[in-house]
C-alpha cells in the first residue's frame, strides 16, 4: 500500500477476515478432531461387545497416527499446489465417509484398517490449515489466531463427550444396533457435509477474496510481503528441500513428538480413566460429563497463553513452561490413585498445559518458513509429531495389559514432556524463529 492506514481501518480488517475464516475452520476442526478421537467413548462398549483387550485397542487407537504420518507432507504439498479450497473439501469428505464406515467393524483387523485409513485420510487437515493460515495473517497475530483455531480441540472434548456419552448410553438397542455404532455414523456424517460446505465458503487466498474492499484486500497482501522480507534466512525464496536442512525443523518435530505423546495418550484413554473413577460401566453420560471439565477449562486458558504470547512476543518459553505444567498433572495423575477430585485436577493441568504448548508452538515455523518449505516443513514437524500419537495410547495399552495400571505410564509420559520442554528452551533464539 502506497500510503499508511490507521490502526482502527487495520484491526477492522483483520476482525473482518476473521470472523469469515476462522469460525468455519473452527467448526471443521470441531468435527475432525471428534471423529478422530470419539474411539476413545466408544472403547467404554465396543471392546467389551467385541472382546478387545487394552492392547488392541491401544494400538488401533495409535495406528491412525501411522496412516497420518505417511501421507502428511504428500498432502500438505498438494495442498499448496492445488489450492486450499479443493484439498480440505477432499479431505473432510473421505474421512467422514470412513469414519461411519466403522460401524461394520467385527474383527481387530478391519479395526486396524479403518483406524489406518482413517489417519490416510485426514492427513493434511491440520497442517493444511496452520499454512492456510499464513495466507491471511501475518507472523504478530498467528499465535492468537492459532490458538483460538486449536480451541477446537478441547471444544470438540468438551461439547462431544456429553454428545458421544449421551448417544451411547441412550440409543443403545435402537434398530439392533450397538450405542459405539449410532456414534460412529452420527459423528461421521457432518464431516462430509461440511466438506462440500468448504467448496461454497473458502477462498484460497486473499487475492481471490473478493468479500473484502480492494484496499482492505491490498492491506492483508502488504503485510504478508512484509512478513516475507523479513524472513532472511533462506532469502526470498524457499525450496521445498530447505525445510529439511534447517536443524530447527527437526528440534520442533522432537518436541511436537513428546508434546503429542502426552496430549493423545491422555485424550484417548481419558473416558476410560474417568469412568474407572468409581462410574458404573453403564453410565456413558456421567464419564461425558466429567470428561468435559479438563477440556472446558484448557479451552480458556490455550487463548489466554496465545494472546500473552502474541502480545509480548516471546514463545519459547510459554511452549517450555506449558508443557511443565503438563508434566507436573502426569506426576499427579501417577501419584493420586483413583481419587477423583484430584484426579480431575491433575487432567485439567494435562490438558491446559498440553493445549497451550501446541498452541504456542505452532507459531515457531511458520515464523521462519514460507513458500514450499512452509508446506513441507510445517507437514513434517505434524507428521513426525504426529507419530506420538501413536506411541502414547499404544504404550498405556500394553502398559494396562501387562500391569493392571497405568501408574508406569504416567511417569514415562511426565519425562517425555520435560525433555520436550528441554528441547525447545535449547534452541537458538534467533530473532527469525521468535518473531
Amino acid at each position: 500500500m502506497s500510503t499508511p492506514v490507521s490502526p482502527a481501518f487495520e484491526k477492522a480488517t483483520y476482525d473482518r477476515v476473521f470472523w469469515r475464516i476462522v469460525p468455519f475452520l473452527f467448526l471443521c476442526y470441531v468435527v475432525a478432531f471428534l471423529d478422530r478421537v470419539n474411539i476413545g467413548f466408544a472403547k467404554l462398549q465396543m471392546a467389551g461387545d467385541l472382546q478387545f483387550s487394552d492392547t488392541v485397542y491401544g494400538f488401533g487407537a495409535g495406528i491412525f497416527f501411522i496412516g497420518y504420518f505417511v501421507f502428511e507432507v504428500p498432502s500438505n504439498i498438494i495442498l499448496e499446489k492445488v489450492g486450499a479450497k479443493i484439498w480440505i473439501a477432499r479431505i473432510m469428505i473421505t474421512w467422514g465417509i470412513i469414519s461411519s464406515c466403522f460401524v461394520f467393524v467385527q474383527t481387530e483387523f478391519w479395526f486396524y484398517t479403518l483406524r489406518f485409513l482413517l489417519g490416510a485420510a485426514e492427513a493434511g487437515f491440520f497442517p493444511g490449515v496452520i499454512l492456510y493460515l499464513t495466507y491471511w495473517f501475518p507472523a504478530s497475530r498467528r499465535a492468537r489466531m492459532t490458538a483460538l483455531f486449536l480451541t477446537a480441540v478441547a471444544v470438540s472434548n468438551a461439547i462431544g463427550s456429553p454428545i458421544s456419552g449421551g448417544i451411547m448410553q441412550y440409543m443403545d438397542g435402537l434398530n439392533g444396533w450397538h450405542g459405539w455404532q449410532w456414534l460412529f455414523l452420527m459423528e461421521g456424517l457432518p464431516s462430509v457435509l461440511l466438506g462440500f460446505l468448504v467448496l461454497v465458503l473458502l477462498d484460497n487466498g486473499p487475492k481471490q477474496a473478493t468479500w473484502l474492499k480492494v484496499e482492505e484486500r491490498d492491506l492483508v497482501i502488504t503485510r504478508l510481503q512484509e512478513d516475507q522480507s523479513s524472513k532472511q534466512h533462506y532469502g526470498h525464496k524457499h525450496h521445498f528441500l530447505d525445510a529439511f536442512r534447517d536443524k530447527r525443523v527437526w528440534a520442533l518435530a522432537i518436541v511436537y513428538l513428546c508434546a503429542n505423546v502426552g496430549f493423545y495418550a491422555v485424550n484417548f484413554w481419558m473416558p476410560t480413566i474417568i469412568q474407572e473413577l468409581g462410574i458404573d460401566k453403564h453410565e456413558f453420560m456421567k464419564v461425558g460429563l466429567l470428561n468435559m471439565i479438563p477440556w472446558g477449562i484448557a479451552a480458556v486458558t490455550m487463548v489466554v497463553v496465545g494472546a500473552n504470547s502474541d502480545r509480548t512476543g516471546e514463545r519459547r518459553w510459554h511452549t517450555a513452561i506449558s508443557l511443565l505444567v503438563a508434566m507436573l498433572g502426569l506426576l499427579a495423575l501417577a501419584l493420586v490413585g483413583h481419587a477423583p477430585v484430584p484426579s480431575i485436577i491433575a487432567l485439567t493441568l494435562v490438558t491446559a498445559g498440553l493445549l497451550s504448548a501446541i498452541a504456542i508452538f505452532w507459531s515457531l515455523p511458520t515464523a521462519f518458513l514460507s513458500g514450499t518449505a512452509a508446506a513441507a516443513g510445517i507437514a513434517w514437524i505434524n507428521s513426525v509429531g504426529s507419530l506420538g500419537g501413536y506411541f502414547g495410547p499404544d504404550m498405556i495399552g500394553r502398559i494396562r495389559t501387562a500391569t493392571g495400571s497405568t501408574e508406569s505410564a504416567f511417569f514415562a509420559l511426565a519425562g517425555i514432556a520435560l525433555f520436550g520442554a528441554i528441547v525447545v528452551l535449547a534452541m537458538k533464539n534467533r530473532k527469525p524463529l521468535a518473531a
